[in-house]
């Protein structure tokens, strides 16, 4: 069950062209999802990918496919650490610490804060619109609403969508999930 979530809604991760993907998972059983994401644990961290639970509630779990590598560039970024320390993120914040602020934010809340677009691997620039146009005025949407560079957004959305139907077909013909998961590039 989880592997073909993880394909379905994460294959743009999976493929390393992204650094995050978020999806809800309706699993009544929590020990039986627990043991599933312990088992593919393994499999995912050797090729620089991790899976955690933002918010459990009712059955139903906010889950969080990424890559810490890409999380942490992007949290290391300037302009990035001061938009988030909008919103209470410490300065030079480590991927852990970030992520226990951003459930924090998420169970305060039935709405997505704002800055889960940085997870997601959202451009800063449509981020900041999103806020300032109160989520109206958009140039183009997508995987998210675009207020800069709709042409480069347009791109990324056919390419993450191509990836997708890809993964899935794939997944479907029988190739495992160890398989469908791009190496992350070495530490430098």
């Amino acid at each position: 069950m989880l592997e073909q979530a993880l394909i379905a809604h994460g294959a743009p991760t999976l493929a390393r062209l992204k650094t995050g993907n978020l999806f809800n998972l309706a699993c009544p059983n929590s020990e039986r999802l627990a043991e599933e994401m312990l088992a593919l644990a393994p499999t995912l961290r050797a090729k620089g990918v991790e899976l955690t639970v933002l918010r459990a509630k009712d059955g139903r779990y906010l889950l969080y496919l990424y890559r810490p590598q890409a999380l942490q560039a992007a949290l290391d970024d300037p302009e990035t650490a001061r938009f988030l320390s909008e919103y209470g993120y410490p300065a030079r914040c480590p991927v852990q610490e970030a992520l226990r602020r951003l459930r924090g934010r998420l169970a305060d809340s039935e709405d997505f804060p704002h800055e889960i677009g940085v997870f997601l691997g959202y451009p800063l620039t449509d981020i900041r619109g999103f806020i300032c146009n109160q989520g109206r005025n958009c140039l183009c949407c997508g995987c998210w609403k675009v207020y800069s560079e709709p042409e480069r957004a347009m791109k990324l959305f056919a390419r993450y969508q191509k990836c997708t139907e890809a993964y899935v077909r794939l997944f479907a013909a029988g190739f495992p999930l160890s398989r469908l998961t791009v190496r992350a590039h070495p530490a430098t």
